[in-house]
């Protein structure tokens, strides 16, 4: 089975909204810590509006180590109508997500990743394929903003695998859902 691993910016308030708004700096720990991340997927899952949202910058940034990793990767495209934009590697899903992810999770390969989609993430956390949250927390309170963990969020346990602290404060943290996590699938 292939994990389905969620990487996220986000403020001390939670916002994960629009972060060139509130990321003021990243140093090398963080791009580091991306490389790492993005080395084990060769899948991408996005939401419709980071599609359209980047695929008109993707794919001719030199922005490393993110623009290679995600111009080279397969893109799955949840929406319920064509893709308009084009770019390479770029399958749009018109089926149930949860029943997509399932099936491609079910397949041989690496890490299946979900980036910047945060409507796609509280779907798929909310049915509990996600099995990986890599966070980035940045120290700026961002004020307003989409929130990927909402009121009214399933109960989920979770343990810690990983946390460390960068140059600038930021805060990279890994955890895994706990294999005793009563939420059905």
């Amino acid at each position: 089975m292939r994990s389905v691993v969620l990487y996220q910016l986000l403020s001390l308030d939670g916002v994960a909204e629009e972060p060139g708004d509130w990321m003021f700096e990243a140093g090398p720990e963080i791009f580091d810590n991306l490389a790492a991340v993005i080395e084990r997927q060769d899948t991408v899952l996005l939401g419709r509006g980071t599609y359209d949202y980047w695929c008109d910058y993707w794919p001719t940034s030199d922005v490393q180590p993110f623009a290679d990793f995600i111009n080279g990767t397969e893109k799955h495209v949840v929406t319920s109508t064509p893709l308009t934009g084009s770019w390479q590697n770029s399958t749009a899903v018109h089926t149930d997500a949860a029943d997509h992810v399932r099936s491609l999770a079910a397949q041989d390969g690496g890490d299946i990743g979900i980036h910047g989609s945060i409507g796609l993430a509280q779907s798929l956390l909310a049915a509990g394929l996600v099995d990986e949250l890599q966070l980035v927390v940045v120290p700026t309170v961002a004020g307003r903003g989409r929130r990927l963990l909402e009121p009214g969020s399933p109960t989920r346990r979770l343990a810690l695998v990983r946390s460390e602290r960068s140059s600038s404060g930021d805060l990279l943290i890994t955890y895994v859902f706990r294999p005793d996590d009563s939420t059905p699938s």
